[in-house]
């Protein structure tokens, strides 16, 4: 039976079983669209690194024997969108069967479940073989439980998949979380090892992009692209990570400095959501690094690592599938703003939100903290809808795939959900940017002031977001000491503060 498999580009899995069979009557189908490219304004970075890794896989099967179609961008035949493209193959080579892999994404799951509707002939859909959870995993687990509490979830997999486990229920070190010892700032030691990088010239790949006259954000080094886009680059930036950066990974993950792009992280995000890693060998290289340096690694380093992963990302994906398509429609505190012109620009005045900006817009990448409590922390407190912030993260960052970007942004960071994901909204104002990072010193901004020209801006826009939400919050216990300070300011502090806040709302472009 003469077969036509698809292979989209956040399924580039070198281990999938599709590959251990030999059939000289499976042709393999790759492409490069403006459907893709054309959704959402994504990074130029990111663009550059899906085509980059989609060619190097379709190389890969074909030095296996394997019979590959792949349409490059600016193929004479690529009509550019997936269904045409399917329809047109199935014609030209007598396609007897089409087969694919589960999407991660729900645009693209309905996309080709309507596809194999319309199609006279035999369809098969397969698992992607990459998570440790089903699409229906974590429904399954918190059915008849009244909240969503991701740590529990997270004890599950540790037990279902004997990780870290000193028997079949109690954690290694005797704490399932360590992450009270993951909050430390960094202060310019312990020393970063210098970043290796790749340095790989994609110049080709970004002509044949601006040829084609795909609009993009960001900026790019052609002659010096950094990510990883084929395994063995993946696995390098694995091995460079248990190496030189997991020692102290878990101290100051969530820490931030304006002259320090990475710190301590892995990088492995775009490596893990485009599939070239499977998230089971990661956990397992770095465990395994771990306890061959238990001298030298504490265990808090590699647990806060762990449950980003077996944890957060596992959960995350859950929730996508569990909540979608009506969780990307969520706007719970109706939130209705613009989202400001300086995202796509960095032209503030405000140290912290330039340089996360400014960092986004130079390298497709800001970490979890970054992306929550300063570009996210604004976002909310600004009352901006979610619809603008999701097209934002998604276009952006180099890792952002829907199932992660939406419940990470809608749910975690903009509260947009009211509550699934996060249990409180992740605010704040200038003193816990202060707290955490480097950024406050060198401001135009004055942190410990709460109204003034020279006030820092979180500081009013906090207590404003927390007067006109009050009424969401009055009956969130983990809400309760904030209300009630609130309740406690004086009406004339209250009023200038809500005052301030007003006018960085209204005009953005002088702050």
């Amino acid at each position: 039976m003469k077969t036509l498999r698809l292979i989209l580009g956040d399924q580039l899995n070198h281990k999938h079983s599709w590959y251990d069979q030999d059939d000289n009557d499976i042709i393999y189908f790759m492409a490069e669209m403006r459907q893709e490219t054309d959704y959402v304004r994504h990074h130029i970075q990111k663009v550059v690194a899906f085509f980059e890794s989609m060619r190097n896989f379709s190389e890969w099967l074909e030095e296996r024997g394997k019979s590959v179609i792949y349409f490059k961008i600016d193929h004479p035949d690529n009509e550019q969108d997936l269904v045409k493209n399917l329809k047109k193959l199935i014609k030209a080579h007598d396609i007897e069967k089409f087969e694919y892999q589960l999407p991660d994404e729900y645009r693209l799951d309905e996309q080709l479940k309507n596809f194999c509707k319309d199609l006279d002939l035999e369809t098969e859909a397969f698992d992607t073989e990459h998570f440790l959870t089903s699409r229906t995993d974590l429904e399954k687990f918190y059915e008849g439980k009244k909240a969503y509490t991701m740590e529990y979830f997270y004890r599950d997999m540790r037990k279902k998949y004997d990780i870290m486990m000193v028997n079949d229920k109690d954690p290694e070190g005797g704490k399932w979380n360590f992450d009270q010892s993951n909050r430390k700032k960094w202060k310019g030691t312990p020393e970063i090892p210098h970043e290796r990088g790749f340095r790989k010239d994609v110049s080709k790949t970004l002509e044949q992009i601006e040829e084609a006259r795909i609009k993009t954000i960001g900026n790019i080094d052609a002659s010096a692209f950094n990510w990883p886009t084929s395994r063995p680059d993946c696995l390098s930036v694995l091995n460079y990570f248990c190496e030189n950066l997991l020692v102290h990974f878990g101290d100051y993950q969530d820490a931030m400095d304006p002259d320090q792009i990475y710190l301590f992280h892995s990088r492995l995000s775009f490596a893990m959501n485009s599939k070239m890693l499977h998230p089971k060998e990661v956990i397992e290289k770095v465990i395994a690094h771990w306890r061959e340096h238990k001298d030298k690694i504490d265990i808090s380093q590699v647990e806060g690592f762990v449950r980003q992963i077996l944890g957060w990302r596992e959960y995350m994906r859950g929730m996508y599938w569990m909540k979608m398509p009506g969780y990307r429609r969520s706007n719970k505190l109706d939130n209705q703003n613009k989202l400001p012109d300086f995202y796509w620009t960095a032209d503030t005045k405000m140290n912290c939100m330039r340089h996360a900006i400014k960092q986004s817009l130079d390298h497709a990448y800001a970490h979890h903290i970054q992306r929550l409590m300063i570009t996210g922390n604004y976002a909310l407190l600004t009352q901006t809808h979610p619809d603008e912030v999701d097209e934002w993260y998604l276009g952006i960052y180099i890792d952002a795939i829907e199932w992660v970007e939406i419940t990470n942004t809608r749910g975690m960071s903009q509260f947009a959900d009211g509550g699934l994901v996060a249990t409180k909204p992740y605010v704040s104002s200038g003193s816990y940017i202060n707290k955490m990072s480097n950024y406050c010193g060198d401001c135009a901004y004055s942190v410990s002031k709460k109204t003034g020209d020279n006030a820092c801006p979180f500081n009013s826009l906090y207590w404003n977001f927390l007067y006109e939400k009050q009424e969401f919050f009055k009956d969130n216990q983990r809400m309760n000491m904030m209300m009630s300070m609130l309740e406690k300011k004086d009406q004339k502090d209250l009023e200038a503060l809500v005052d301030r806040a007003q006018e960085i709302i209204k005009n953005p472009q002088n702050f």
